[in-house]
């Protein structure tokens, strides 16, 4: 058990690899379906230890807990550096949960499974290394782990523009991932490290007698941090995706397999804002305090034409992913409070509230949305369409169905006593008195998101009846079971979410010195 405990984010982290060298090696003739068992059944291995790490994971104690570190790169002083926080546990708890669930909407899949479960267990190893990363290569190296195997899924067993998708997908990020790479280059040549737990102490690319400035003068040192500011917000402003840089991501969703939406939305999309969090904002606080209001007019712009979006779409699949600019608006509104913060205490209690929020709704974001996502692709693989104006009255046929996709709905459109109310209540509490003008405009794409989430629901369930699917087959007890602990999740958080916001608080409270 020592063992164990002592090596626990390694353990995470890589057994999802060990799964794939397993399914590789299965012998020619294993049958699809033993794949996917097995895939599914070695996906709870990380699920487990996820739990003993949230089980074992103490709140009160500050800095980062279950540390390792071992020489990885030495020629460069680069290593294998890796730890969680109250940020980074929730994430981390996430992604295992999803990863299982994914798999196991997956079982539909025909063509190709032994390739299609390795690439998402590869996939996993990368999102989780990006959030257990405590050193900048490291964290790079992650961070493009995660994009080849959603490449692949998209290109190979997406829809019939799977190709462009993509391409679209993996060229917008590849974009971002270049400047971080140069800019992470930059710093080390300016530091002499690539430790983010060094760089990342109070005040912002410390150069102190441990890290002594090496290469550039100090009149030089302004020009270095505005640089790098832009190249990492940049990266991550693709990643979440902020408004303008959305436009890859209902391509993206629209053309991905039904799994590939749910880990795309899920997880992906939070890299992102985990990035803002982890890095932009304790390593250039001056930076991000003076521009928290641009970062604050992105995101009023994300709800308010996120949801313009949504309610203009007919096909089902594109309404939810234009939901997901719609909600990560929230996260990068409440990112910007904490921005502003850091540079005026004054408001640091109330950043603190939005700060919490902004980290509590990429959890929730991530439970509603890859519900709605499997749910589109159940309807998907029975009636063979997308078009809300085809599936009119499917409630009829298909009543239990209806009945998980509007309390999935409902969840996402914040209704009291579902998860996403207390998040997104959290960050326009906190950041009402900071962004007080950007918070009311945004107040009308909350009732942009009320009715683009009423109207799916009234031309998929209750519209007039379309006789095409009087006999239209019932959600599987497979499919209501992937669906299941999310649900669980979204009514607990929805009545007693201090369980999470107690681990996440004490975390953003030390991002202003608390």
């Amino acid at each position: 058990m020592d063992f164990v405990h002592n090596n626990l984010l390694t353990l995470i982290l890589f057994s999802p690899l060990i799964g794939a060298a397993i399914l590789f090696a299965l012998p020619r003739g294993t049958t699809d379906r033993v794949m996917k068992w097995i895939a599914f059944l070695w996906s709870l291995v990380p699920l487990a230890l996820a739990i003993y790490l949230w089980v074992s994971y103490n709140p009160g104690q500050a800095g980062f807990q279950f540390e390792f570190k071992m020489p990885w790169f030495p020629q460069i002083n680069s290593a294998y550096h890796v730890g969680v926080d109250g940020i980074s546990v929730p994430m981390v708890l996430l992604t295992a949960l999803l990863m299982p669930l994914a798999l196991l909407i997956s079982f539909n899949i025909k063509e190709r499974v032994r390739a299609y479960l390795i690439l998402f267990l590869m996939l996993e190893t990368g999102m989780l290394g990006v959030f257990l990363a405590l050193d900048l290569i490291v964290f790079f190296v992650f961070w493009e782990i995660g994009l080849v195997p959603m490449y692949f899924l998209i290109n190979q067993w997406g829809g019939k523009e799977r190709n462009y998708a993509s391409f679209k997908f993996f060229i917008y990020t590849m974009a971002g991932s270049l400047g971080m790479l140069l800019t992470i280059q930059c710093i080390w040549v300016a530091t002499g490290t690539y430790d983010i737990v060094a760089l990342t102490t109070p005040g912002g690319l410390p150069f102190t007698a441990q890290y002594p400035l090496r290469f550039v003068r100090p009149e030089n040192l302004p020009l270095l941090r505005a640089i790098a500011f832009c190249a990492f917000a940049l990266a991550f402003a693709i990643k979440i995706p902020i408004w303008p840089f959305h436009t890859w991501l209902p391509d993206a969703h629209t053309e991905a397999p039904t799994a590939g939406s749910m880990v795309l939305a899920g997880v992906l999309l939070k890299l992102g804002a985990y990035g803002y969090l982890r890095l932009v904002l304790p390593m250039f606080p001056d930076a991000a305090a003076q521009l928290a209001w641009v970062l604050a007019l992105l995101g009023m712009l994300a709800i308010i034409f996120g949801a313009l979006a949504a309610l203009g779409q007919t096909d089902f699949k594109k309404l939810v992913a234009y939901s997901s600019v719609n909600h990560m608006g929230f996260v990068t509104m409440g990112i910007a409070a904490a921005a502003f913060a850091i540079g005026n205490p004054a408001f640091k209690e109330h950043a603190q509230i939005a700060a919490s929020g902004a980290v509590l709704q990429m959890f929730n974001h991530g439970l509603s949305s890859a519900a709605l996502f499997a749910l589109v692709g159940v309807v998907y693989d029975r009636a063979h369409t997308r078009d809300l104006e085809e599936l009119n009255g499917i409630s009829v046929a298909v009543p239990v169905y209806a009945g998980i996709l509007m309390f999935c709905a409902f969840a996402g459109l914040g209704l009291p006593g579902l998860n996403g109310f207390v998040s997104e209540f959290m960050v326009v509490r906190g950041a009402w008195p900071i962004f007080t003008l950007f918070l009311s405009i945004s107040m009308f794409g909350l009732l942009l998101t009320g009715g683009y989430i009423l109207w799916m629901l009234l031309k998929t369930l209750f519209g007039p009846q379309n006789l095409r699917w009087a006999g239209l087959p019932e959600i599987s007890f497979r499919e209501a079971i992937a669906l299941a602990p999310l649900m669980v999740l979204m009514l607990v958080i929805g009545i007693y979410p201090m369980w999470i916001v107690q681990v996440i608080n004490a975390t953003v409270g030390r991002l202003f010195g608390g």
